[in-house]
């Protein structure tokens, strides 16, 4: 029999303390030359909670060390509303986009998102400028009003009458995915029907964004060797790249067939997409690639934050009954009378526009589950942060939004619960919340353009599946964020549909 010596019981006793400290939901150990690595990529599958319990220790800000000699050696995870006010607002122009980041997203090109300075100043004037037109708006509505009537109403009473379970997440991806597309290009890809066919562009645009994660989540040479060899996520994305190129394309060729043929008084009556908007404008300096990006960025902007905002929605009123019998109450008596009698019934755009605790509802599901759930930033120039952090140049700074909405310091003790109240007045009215503590539609300058067509949208198909429909999430149906820049659910959100007895 053979026995074990001092070497092999000191190793053992290492190994046990070396895999105590890495499975440690908030222990954060920085080793040598690999930093706190380790740790990040133990937790990698439950990022969002492991960020947000060190946050909650660390009064909401904390500096990871990666590998030395990596973009990630010297990073400021926060989510203090002071900070962010700070980088967002107060001294914005210290905080670009900048060249990482433009890395990162390359894949949207110079677009809106990845634009500084002039350029990032013209396109938002532009695109403010399209949104607000009143011709853009009426579109907008019609549009709304179309889709939820003739692609989300058939596809739901298809599946109460199959009996079927279906992935509400996938639904409503197909339903934002045609609205974005139809308000950006005047086109219907159709991708919300009965059939539930495949879309390579669609599946692109997830596997584009779950590969940006990944990114944030390795060395920038790590991914930047994946993807000059064309291996890993970064296959994916460049195989991405291409469908998406291939498809809008074909949407701006087809629009400007479009845009000749149409007659002024037909757009008069029918409204006007932004891509047509942006070609009446263009005086020839735009080119394809212009096109191209602005779809992209817009794109990305309305289907995918949409889409995730809506299925966090459902799924939170689905597990607080009280809430949602409040939200049937409210919509009960705006529903005009001549709509009560129809088998589905669908509201006026008016009678949503006044829904207080509707509002509060889409704000608290996007305050606890924002679309995009944290955003990084660098310094142009040394600054000291509000929270006391030093940062410079070399400084990576990640503001984890997802992780704010969950401070017991910045909501109170019942953060973590669904409480659209949290955002009504004693008077009934919509109380005011500064958009540093509440950055779903981000803060200062670059405050979201599309916030109102987002909230246009969700009222509109929230409504009308709240009013006709109960939806239930299957039970034992795992529910948890999917690892993309995205806050989609990893397994879907799969449901069974009955019929609302009022």
């Amino acid at each position: 029999m053979e026995y074990i010596g001092y070497p092999e019981m000191i190793l053992a006793a290492v190994c046990f303390l070396y895999l105590h400290r890495l499975n440690s939901k908030t222990t954060l150990t920085n080793w040598p030359l690999i930093g706190m690595l380790p740790s990040l990529l133990v937790n990698l599958y439950r990022l969002h909670g492991w960020a947000t319990d060190i946050l909650s220790r660390n009064a909401c800000t904390f500096v990871f060390k990666g590998p030395w000699f990596t973009n990630m050696s010297n990073i400021v995870v926060t989510c203090d509303p002071a900070n962010m006010r700070h980088i967002f607002g107060t001294n914005f122009a210290n905080y670009p986009k900048g060249a990482e980041f433009n890395e990162f997203f390359d894949i949207l090109g110079d677009g809106i998102f990845n634009a500084d300075l002039d350029s990032w100043k013209t396109q938002r004037k532009m695109a403010h400028q399209f949104i607000i037109h009143k011709k853009f708006q009426s579109f907008l509505e019609q549009t709304s009003v179309s889709k939820v009537k003739n692609g989300l109403i058939p596809v739901l009473e298809h599946v109460l009458e199959q009996n079927l379970v279906v992935d509400m997440q996938d639904v409503f991806k197909r339903f934002t995915f045609d609205t974005t597309l139809i308000l950006l290009s005047g086109i219907d890809p159709c991708c919300l029907g009965i059939e539930f066919q495949k879309f390579p562009f669609v599946d692109a645009l997830d596997d584009a964004e779950e590969a940006i994660f990944h990114r944030h989540a390795i060395p920038m040479n790590l991914w930047k060797l994946q993807r000059f060899l064309g291996i890993g996520r970064e296959k994916k994305l460049i195989k991405a790249r291409e469908s998406l190129d291939q498809f809008i394309a074909q949407c701006i060729s087809k629009n400007r067939e479009q845009h000749e043929q149409a007659k002024n008084k037909e757009q008069e009556e029918k409204g006007v997409d932004l891509l047509t908007s942006y070609m009446e404008q263009d005086d020839g300096s735009n080119s394809d690639k212009f096109y191209r990006d602005t779809v992209l960025n817009l794109m990305v902007a309305g289907r995918s934050t949409l889409s995730s905002a809506l299925t966090w929605f459902f799924w939170l009123v689905s597990n607080n009954p009280i809430v949602e019998a409040k939200l049937i109450k409210e919509l009960k008596k705006a529903i005009s009378p001549e709509n009560v009698d129809k088998k589905v019934k669908m509201f006026e755009m008016e009678e949503l526009k006044g829904l207080v605790y509707l509002h509060g509802a889409f704000c608290e599901a996007l305050r606890l589950y924002p679309s995009v759930p944290f955003e990084h930033k660098r310094s142009i120039k040394p600054d000291v942060l509000p929270s006391g952090h030093k940062v410079d140049t070399t400084t990576k700074i990640i503001l984890y939004l997802y992780s704010m909405g969950r401070m017991e310091v910045v909501w109170g003790k019942d953060c973590s619960e669904f409480k659209p109240e949290r955002w009504i007045t004693e008077e009934g009215g919509i109380k005011y919340v500064p958009s540093y503590k509440f950055m779903a539609f981000n803060s200062g300058p670059r405050t979201c353009l599309g916030k109102e067509i987002a909230f246009t949208q969700m009222r509109m198909a929230a409504a009308t599946i709240l009013y006709n429909y109960q939806v239930k999430v299957i039970e034992g149906h795992p529910i948890s964020p999917k690892n993309s820049i995205i806050l989609y659910m990893k397994h879907g959100m799969k449901v069974k549909i009955s019929k609302r007895v009022l």
